[in-house]
C-alpha cells in the first residue's frame, strides 16, 4: 500500500492510537516497535477495541482484512505525516533548544491562539513519533502550528525539519545538559542549529 492510499485511508479515519488502552473508536492503530514492546503483538486488540484499521510491519500479525502490513510502521508514520504536512495550508513554527522548549512553545500558543485557531505540540512529543502524531492532529480549522522539536542525537533536528517542514524556527538556547548522543559542545550546536539552517 502506498503513502498516498494509506493517506485517503487517514482522511476517512483521522484519529492515530499507538497504545491499545487509549483507544479511539474508528481510529487507526499503528504498531509501534520499542526496546521492550512490539506493537505488532497487539493489532488484533485494538481492532477488537475499535480501531478501523492497525498498521503493522510483521507479516505473522496480518489475521483480519482490517490489518494494513507495512515495510516499517515508523517509518510509515512518519511519511504520512509528511504528505499530511504538505496538504496543510497553513504556516508552522518549529521549536528547539536544550532547555525552555515547552514553556516557549506554551507561552507563544497562548498569545497566538488570543488572535489565531493554533495547534500546539501536547505535552512535549517532540521526538521522532510524536512529532508525526502532532502533525497528524492538525485539522483544517487551524490557521497556524508550533511544534516542538527535541533531540537524542546529531540529525535529529533535521530529520524532524524534513517531516514537519517548519515555515519559522525559534531556538531557545543550547547547552551542554544533555551532551551523551552528541560526542561534544560541538554536536549539539551542529544539532540545534539543523533547525536555523533548514
Amino acid at each position: 500500500m502506498t503513502t498516498e492510499d494509506l493517506y485517503t485511508i487517514f482522511q476517512k479515519h483521522p484519529s492515530i492510537c499507538t497504545d491499545t488502552r487509549k483507544i479511539e473508536k474508528g481510529s487507526l492503530f499503528f504498531a509501534l516497535k520499542g526496546e521492550n514492546f512490539n506493537g505488532n503483538k497487539f493489532a488484533d486488540k485494538a481492532i477488537k477495541n475499535g480501531c478501523s484499521f492497525a498498521i503493522i510491519d510483521e507479516k505473522e500479525y496480518a489475521n483480519s482484512s482490517n490489518t494494513i502490513l507495512v515495510d516499517n510502521v515508523l517509518a510509515t508514520l512518519q511519511e504520512l505525516a509528511t504528505l499530511h504536512r504538505k496538504q496543510l495550508n497553513i504556516p508552522i513554527i518549529g521549536i528547539t533548544g536544550t532547555n525552555g522548549k515547552t514553556t516557549s512553545k506554551e507561552l507563544i500558543n497562548a498569545v497566538l491562539s488570543s488572535e489565531k485557531n493554533c495547534y500546539s505540540t501536547k505535552g512535549n512529543l517532540n521526538d521522532h513519533i510524536g512529532v508525526p502524531l502532532s502533525l497528524l492532529e492538525i485539522s483544517n480549522t487551524q490557521e497556524i502550528a508550533i511544534i516542538e522539536m527535541g533531540a537524542n542525537k546529531s540529525g535529529d533536528i533535521l530529520e524532524l525539519c524534513e517531516i514537519a517542514d517548519p515555515d519559522y524556527g525559534l531556538i531557545t538556547n543550547i547547552g551542554t545538559a544533555h551532551i551523551e548522543g552528541f560526542g561534544s559542545a560541538q554536536g549539539v550546536i551542529k544539532t540545534k542549529t539543523e533547525l536555523y539552517e533548514y
